[in-house]
């Protein structure tokens, strides 16, 4: 053998070593080593409309929505949103905010921006007007620690938070209260 067959001889030795050694890694084994970023996929509706029941199955409330999309923690965000119960419940009031949103596992609607809750019982209409209020449906209760103004017919009255209940007509003002009546 020449000294020139030699050197390729070694050469081809260690390119074959060095191409055994580094197929011992599997690509994919570093491929799975990289962090996972999936592209989340919820839905999004547009003019939406959603139906909650009651505990009996039956309607309770209608939510209409100009757009409704699931966030990524699996809460519901709404836009333009008006909330009303069924005409079977006996509850009067429709209410309309801004925004909504449900949590997941949480039946309570958070209502904020531009929120009025108006109810027409009796020839008499009620409203509620405030910048942040918690709905719970079910049990027809609506809470709120923000600033309120509460209209009856000419009369005015602002307080700082309230409890209502909505299918008795009871409000409870939590503090601050004020108010103006007209004979």
């Amino acid at each position: 053998m020449s000294p020139r067959s030699i050197v390729v001889f070694i050469v081809l030795a260690a390119a074959t070593l060095g191409s055994w050694y580094l197929s011992r890694f599997d690509s994919h084994d570093s491929d799975r080593e990289l962090p996972l970023n999936p592209v989340y996929r919820g839905y999004y509706l547009k003019s939406a409309r959603i139906l909650g029941t009651g505990s009996d199955g039956h309607a309770l409330y209608e939510i209409r929505a100009e757009y409704a999309e699931q966030k990524e923690d699996e809460s519901i965000e709404f836009t333009v949103v008006q909330v009303r119960y069924s005409p079977d419940s006996n509850v009067p009031w429709s209410i309309k905010a801004d925004t909504a949103t449900i949590l997941p596992n949480d039946q309570r609607i958070l209502l904020r921006g531009h929120v009025v809750a108006i109810s027409s019982n009796g020839g008499r209409d009620t409203e509620i007007r405030t910048e942040f209020l918690e709905l719970d449906p079910e049990n027809y209760r609506a809470e709120t620690d923000a600033r309120v103004q509460i209209r009856i017919g000419a009369r005015s009255i602002t307080a700082t938070g309230m409890l209502a209940s909505l299918q008795d007509n009871h409000i409870e003002l939590k503090s601050n209260v004020s108010g103006k009546f007209m004979p």
